[in-house]
């Protein structure tokens, strides 16, 4: 069920929407971020992870499949899965295992490629890329 729809026209925009978000996150919480390349999951992520209190410097975990943050109260877990072919080699490394995990948010990208692996409640946000500055995000509870 979509609960929120926002357009955001500019990355301060998004910068704002990630720090309101975060107000709802209270630890084992799966996110994961749904929209083609270029749409802004990562920049979404880097907001978060600003608004969870983490100044380090957030990339996207494309050859490491995870990166591990502390924020002031919550961990983040940052997941990408853009070039897993095989859903197997998932279920060999464990990172599954982070998942629902109470002292963390995991935030998923190109979760798409794991499907069968998500838990059964989860928040998607869809990143819909409108031009060059805007975006639109679509908030969406799923298993509830």
């Amino acid at each position: 069920m979509i609960y929120k729809e926002v357009i955001c026209k500019s990355l301060e925009d998004t910068k704002k929407l990630a720090f309101d978000f975060e107000k709802e996150l209270f630890g084992g919480e799966v996110v994961t971020l749904t929209g083609d390349l270029g749409a802004g999951k990562t920049t979404f992520t880097k907001s978060l992870a600003l608004a969870m209190g983490i100044n380090e410097h957030i990339t996207s975990p494309t050859f490491t499949l995870m990166n591990q943050y502390q924020g002031k109260n919550l961990k983040l877990y940052h997941f990408d899965m853009y070039r897993i072919d095989d859903i197997d080699e998932i279920l060999e490394t464990g990172l599954t295992e982070y998942f629902g995990n109470r002292d963390a948010v995991c935030v998923i990208e190109w979760a798409e490629n794991i499907k069968a692996l998500l838990p059964k409640k989860l928040l998607n946000i869809t990143i819909e890329k409108i031009d060059e500055n805007s975006r639109r995000f679509l908030f969406e509870k799923v298993g509830e």
